[in-house]
């Protein structure tokens, strides 16, 4: 199989180049070259976002494409349309977030999404244009490839090459042990997806030709917080104490759940849109996930490897609690 991934440098995208060269496929990258290359893939080099950026992907034929642009739905729109011809299926890894909050507990893939628009040049602000960004990148995937268009509609994401900081913010935490901070309920029910697994899925999927969008993340209650932290602790094998405290107190504070804590958010509506996702579907097209166990640690092994600090996005905040609001809510919680 010819395998061209648009980027393939950074966490999602670099999954799918490591997936694609360990299956023995043929593996082609694009992208500006800022970032170290797998080894064992051809590189095309092109600015997306340029006049003329894309004109490394003039000549060339490929079974898979996969797309991960999360900015403005052109540049999905431009090399979509370009490939349209000369690949047989493209993969665009959308987001849950398309879809209309707050969507019905259970809602599937046909749940309304929000407005959204293939020719849309523009990316302002993350927070307000995220879900609309994806939403026109779905668009412009099918506009150009039909029913041969993958949308991969993945919930968090989590795995080596991380950079968002979620995982690797908890990981660094736990490793410095002492008390810490866990927000209840301990046995609130979680749902993530591997990079990896999201990556194997995705190019199985393709390679039998599948289209349509699929919501992808783990089934619900993969995993909970109790397992999640305390997987933590043993995997990092450092002296850290839970001391689980309930949401109210944690709220009072002013702490953002997901973005101060993240991962966490209470029960309630955005806990129901980001925890209990309805991946009936992506299941019956032979979704797997590895265990909790086996991510947090892999994540583990690559972030020391890197020297403890992960990567950062540069379009997104850097997450975590300030020490010195979780010492003021373990004081109050004694």
């Amino acid at each position: 199989m010819r395998l061209l991934v648009l980027g393939g440098t950074e966490f999602v995208g670099r999954a799918v180049v490591e997936e694609g060269v360990a299956r023995g496929w043929d593996v082609t990258v694009f992208n500006r070259g800022t970032r170290g290359a797998v080894e064992g893939v051809e590189t095309l080099r092109g600015d997306r976002t340029a006049p003329g950026g894309l004109d490394a992907l003039r000549t060339g034929e490929w079974d898979v494409v996969l797309d991960t642009w999360s900015w403005a739905p052109v540049a999905v729109r431009d090399a979509a349309e370009l490939l349209a011809t000369r690949a047989a299926s493209y993969v665009y890894v959308s987001s849950r977030s398309v879809y209309e909050y707050a969507i019905p507990v259970g809602a599937d893939e046909s749940a309304p999404v929000v407005e959204g628009s293939a020719d849309d040049d523009q990316y302002h602000d993350r927070a307000k244009d995220y879900a609309r960004v994806k939403a026109g990148g779905e668009l412009a995937a099918v506009r150009a490839f039909g029913d041969r268009a993958l949308l991969a509609r993945a919930g968090l994401i989590l795995g080596p090459y991380e950079n968002i900081g979620r995982l690797p913010w908890w990981l660094n935490r736990v490793a410095r042990g002492g008390e810490v901070l866990a927000p209840g309920p301990a046995e609130l029910k979680l749902q993530f997806i591997d990079a990896r697994d999201l990556a194997a899925w995705s190019l199985d999927a393709a390679a039998r030709q599948v289209g349509g969008a699929f919501n992808l993340t783990g089934p619900i209650g993969h995993t909970t917080t109790r397992e999640l932290l305390e997987t933590l602790v043993r995997v990092t094998g450092a002296d850290a104490r839970l001391r689980w405290v309930d949401p109210d107190p944690i709220l009072a504070a002013g702490v953002q759940p997901w973005q101060d804590l993240p991962v966490w958010v209470p029960p309630g509506d955005l806990y129901e849109f980001l925890h209990r996702t309805n991946v009936d579907k992506a299941l019956g097209e032979g979704l797997t996930c590895r265990p909790v166990e086996e991510t947090v640690a892999d994540t583990w092994a690559w972030l020391r490897s890197v020297g403890g600090e992960a990567p950062q996005r540069a379009d997104r905040a850097p997450v975590g609690l300030d020490p010195k609001v979780e010492a003021a809510l373990l004081s109050g919680a004694a």
